[in-house]
């Protein structure tokens, strides 16, 4: 399911960078005193109350500007109050209510979408001054105080937004569908692979364009099992990305990924791996996906008896960082390996979604710590006292020890190797976390 979206909006300089960097927790937007610094949309997850959401960051909108920055500022904040589910108008208390807010507070009434009124820079703690009631005058509704320097009123803020979001609202697939995120750079042959598939299979149950979250969605049935096709568009390096439109697809790929059961990272073999892929690849890592690495346009290149090895043994360097993801080498233009695809496919998304029983768990670790002895210091060795599988997608385990500050990196990712070897586990990151015994 796709994380809902809250666009922060306001007129320049009013605190929203501020705002957006003490709701998602860290330093992120750029703060300054001068007005138009915040030029492009930012995101991040936000969480509260255990709930996890998109927040957007947005240049400020000046309403009648003619300067060319200013209104691809505009252009950009409005885009982000299209998609948003629900938008926090950030206004300033010691400015007043002022014509640009007024006619901010008309575009964002007229786009029908649930605003919450912000009234920042409250920063003295009580009953808010005399100057905050004039805020009800934007009409709406009722204005919220917060203090985005120092965090004051900012959980009553959130508490506000997340009233307007049904949570509870899923995709309208059945959960037995294996949702496929196409992710990638640009021109890599995304669209391309979905559409041979497409093209091939000849069963398409529905061409759903346009969805929520613009994403195109192509629902395909193979072999008594139905997918649903997530075409992305490709994210671009940031440097390069100049249309309004290109600078909103970032976000898009991101929330397509989120949907996603499994990724398919797609790579031009022409090109070979880059700094790009490696950051595609990572979103998909951190947010715990079975993942599968495409390269594509294999009919391309020349070959010889050693080409896909070698190709191969590069690509396990460059993907060091997720040593569990598979390769398969296809071509979209031709139909090559699209079978083992499939394959691979159903084979992530079931390990992704594995179950192991806490009994089985702990023959392995009884196996690991009589081969390698856990660590130790000054005299006090780690005590791992048992394993449990705490949650499926992706598999996340629960280590009970004696003392968490023995339980070293290296030591965690022996552990991790070992219940791989013995699962498979293969195209999925696993997570360990670590309590002592008495921890709740």
């Amino acid at each position: 399911m796709s994380k809902p979206i809250i666009a922060v909006v306001g007129r320049p300089n009013v605190g929203k960078s501020t705002l957006f960097n003490k709701l998602i927790g860290q330093r992120l937007s750029i703060v300054d005193d001068t007005p138009g610094v915040t030029r492009d949309r930012i995101y991040a997850e936000c969480e509260w109350r255990s709930r996890q959401v998109m927040l957007v960051d947005t240049g400020g909108i000046e309403p009648h500007s003619d300067d060319i920055i200013l209104s691809q500022m505009r252009a950009q904040a409005q885009m982000a109050i299209e998609k948003a589910d629900v938008i926090i108008l950030v206004t300033d208390l010691r400015a007043g209510v002022t014509a640009n807010d007024q006619d901010v507070a008309t575009m964002l009434l007229k786009s029908g979408k649930p605003v919450v009124l912000c009234v920042n820079k409250c920063d003295s703690v009580g009953a808010p001054p005399a100057d905050f009631y004039e805020f009800y005058n934007l009409g709406l509704g009722d204005p919220v105080a917060v203090s985005a320097a120092h965090g004051h009123g900012t959980g009553d803020l959130l508490d506000a937004a997340f009233e307007h979001i049904d949570f509870d609202k899923q995709d309208d697939y059945d959960e037995e569908m294996i949702k496929v995120a196409v992710i990638g750079k640009p021109n890599v042959g995304k669209s391309s692979l979905v559409n041979k598939i497409a093209g091939e299979e000849r069963v398409i149950v529905s061409d759903i364009a346009g969805t929520t979250r613009d994403a195109t969605d192509t629902v395909i049935q193979r072999d008594d099992r139905q997918y649903v096709f997530i075409d992305t568009a490709g994210i671009r390096r940031k440097s390069r990305v100049d249309e309004a439109i290109e600078r909103y697809s970032v976000l898009r790929a991101y929330m397509a990924v989120d949907r996603a059961d499994v990724c398919v990272i797609m790579i031009d073999a022409l090109e070979g791996f880059t700094e790009q892929d490696s950051k595609v690849a990572g979103y998909a890592h951190e947010q715990g996906k079975g993942c599968i690495v495409a390269v594509n346009k294999w009919d391309a290149v020349e070959k010889d008896g050693k080409t896909m090895q070698e190709f191969r043994a590069k690509l396990e360097k460059d993907f060091s960082f997720m040593s569990y993801v598979p390769f398969v080498f296809i071509s979209a233009k031709t139909g090559q390996r699209i079978d083992r695809l499939f394959e691979l496919i159903g084979y992530v998304y079931e390990q992704n979604a594995m179950r192991i029983s806490t009994g089985k768990l702990n023959d392995v670790l009884a196996y690991a710590t009589a081969r390698v002895q856990p660590p130790s210091d000054r005299g006090k060795r780690l005590k791992i006292f048992y394993i449990t599988q705490a949650s499926t997608k992706p598999p996340t385990f629960v280590a009970f020890v004696n003392r968490k500050d023995l339980f070293h990196f290296s030591y965690q990712r022996y552990l991790e190797n070992q219940i791989r070897e013995t699962f498979g586990l293969e195209g999925t990151p696993v997570r360990m976390k670590i309590r002592e015994r008495g921890d709740k």
